[in-house]
């Protein structure tokens, strides 16, 4: 560590103190050694949705829970396309999967214990899928295909019978309705990570996070404002069980605030007293820190779509010439400028890098003539339309944005903006009044085409809580058409062109306004190690990655 950091610090520690935000490692900290200690301090516009496995699904949550619990399989520590390869993770190996493709099998490793001491079991497997249904969560979308899943969400059943495990052995069988080819890949994502039973089933986990399994456990929360991550004492038992992949953390002490000032984050940055900001800097600052800090500043590519979402059941966005005349008037162009020119324009579903992404325009534009043209012949009755958005600066302008067009094209459009800890749950809750239209992205949970499809749009899934899917799309024969495909391999013949014929479907009824697919970004302290940092494609920053410089 640099003198100058330590003069710094010291002038810095008294202000810092008060946010929780103190981080002033051993002099002797050495990047890239997991022994080498030191605190880390971390600052996100929007505080996670959830601290719980079962539950969360924004990238804040994922970043913060991908090192703190590992499920049965896991995902590479590696930038890039190697970090979309699943391997094993809590259990021995990948699974043992019959010919059929319905039948998983798998092994626990033994002598693993969660952060408090607790053993980890194979039933605790069943226990946290079975919680996944209990507290409705977006991600159990993915699990429904487990034998007995639904006879035991509609209290038919004790317990799931299509998941069977053994204590003693630490086998663990999982029998599907029909195959799927994204199964592997689920058991991989934080829905999936074994809990103990003493996690409540019925009510989500934040203020009193269940045990880890992984390098990190989180040791207190006060949300939506701040929470830590420590270094988790029984994780060696993980290691010492062979569990390679899964990362060791190479810090101490990881804390998280949540700051609505992307500026002061910026600064902050910028001054070696914040070492990571989870959000791109403001357009408004991004040349200067992409001028002046290149040294600890890069863009990162990541496979995401940014999109407006239309309620396709109420008036006025239940007519397609509406949905379309939306389409028509959205200039992607304009909205790349707030993000200060990451944004690359897209008008369809599927990102590239994405298995069956095919470019194409169906509403070539801005087109305000033609948007107000279809507007007029569609002539709804309903004019008055709500737009939601959230708190952080670029989405408070991508929303006053939307808003401005829609009344450009004839509607009385009003903004209604509030807190991103907990705008996807509000928008996800069908008793949520006044749900017209409002901003939204996704980020790839998974390598795979129906990670965009099945959750955001199967009229299945439509939940009354915790739904993605917010334009409450539902069109049968498009769901259909999901389930066929997700029962091949990606690799078959023809898989990818069905995916990408799906893309153009949904697009052709207007069911979204899609607009960009977003570059990240990674801007640290010096103290950090910023050739050791990377953004992993699917879990954004690899906090196990954060090492202190030497």
């Amino acid at each position: 560590m640099s003198k100058a950091w330590k003069v710094l610090c010291l002038g810095a520690i008294t202000a810092l103190a008060a946010l929780g935000l103190v981080a002033c490692g051993d002099s002797d900290s050495s990047g890239g050694s997991s022994s080498g200690g030191g605190d880390v301090n971390v600052t996100m516009t929007s505080f996670p949705d959830y601290i719980d496995p079962q539950l969360s699904y924004t990238l804040e949550g994922w970043e913060v829970l991908w090192n703190t619990y590992v499920p049965l399989l896991t995902y590479k520590h590696e930038a890039g396309e190697d970090g979309t390869q699943v391997v094993p993770g809590l259990a021995e190996d990948m699974p043992e999967i019959s010919a059929d493709g319905k039948t998983y099998k798998l092994t626990l490793r033994s002598g693993m214990k969660y952060s408090d001491g607790t053993p980890i079991k194979a039933s605790d497997f069943t226990y946290a899928i079975e919680r996944l249904f209990d507290v409705q969560s977006g991600g159990s979308v993915f699990y429904e295909g487990i034998v007995g899943a639904s006879d035991y969400v509609a209290g038919k059943a004790d317990t799931i019978s299509g998941i069977t495990t053994d204590d003693k052995t630490g086998e663990i069988t999982i029998q599907l309705e029909d195959a799927n080819g994204t199964f592997t890949d689920l058991l991989g994502l934080m829905f999936a990570a074994p809990v103990p039973p003493s996690t409540p089933k019925d009510k989500n986990a934040t203020n009193d996070p269940p045990p880890s399994s992984g390098p990190f456990e989180i040791t207190s929360v006060d949300a939506p404002h701040t929470l830590v991550m420590e270094r988790n004492p029984q994780f060696k038992t993980v290691q010492d069980a062979g569990a390679n992949e899964v990362a060791d953390a190479q810090v101490d002490k990881i804390t998280v605030t949540q700051n609505k000032s992307n500026s002061a984050q910026v600064t902050g940055v910028e001054q070696n007293n914040i070492d990571f900001m989870v959000d791109p800097p403001d357009a408004d600052r991004l040349p200067e820190v992409q001028a002046r800090f290149s040294d600890r500043f890069r863009l990162e590519e990541s496979i995401n779509t940014y999109y407006f979402w239309m309620n396709t059941q109420e008036p006025p966005f239940d007519d397609l010439k509406v949905r379309q005349a939306v389409n028509y008037a959205i200039d992607p162009e304009a909205l790349n400028r707030v993000f200060g020119g990451r944004l690359a324009p897209t008008q369809q579903i599927l990102p590239p890098g994405m298995p069956g992404y095919e470019q194409y325009t169906l509403y070539p534009g801005p087109d305000l003539d033609k948007a107000k043209q279809l507007l007029a012949e569609a002539d709804p009755s309903d004019k008055d339309i709500t737009v939601w958005t959230d708190d952080e600066p670029d989405r408070k302008r991508i929303g006053a944005y939307y808003q401005d067009v829609l009344n450009q094209m004839g509607f009385n459009a009003s903004l209604k903006i509030i807190a991103g800890d907990v705008y996807f749950t509000t928008i996800g809750n069908a008793s949520t009044p006044d749900l017209d239209t409002g901003f939204s992205d996704w980020i790839q949970d998974f390598p795979h085409p129906d990670d965009f499809f099945r959750p955001l749009l199967n009229g299945e899934n439509n939940l009354p809580t915790n739904s993605n899917n917010f334009s409450h799309v539902d069109i049968p024969e498009l769901d259909k058409k999901q389930d066929e495909l997700v029962q091949k391999q990606i690799t078959d013949e023809g898989v990818t062109d069905d995916y990408a014929a799906l893309d153009k479907a949904y697009m052709e009824q207007a069911v979204w306004a899609p607009y960009g697919n977003e570059q990240f970004t990674t801007f640290m302290s010096d103290r950090l190690d910023f050739g050791q940092a990377y953004s992993h494609l699917l879990f954004s920053q690899d906090y196990s990655a954060f090492a202190l410089s030497n």
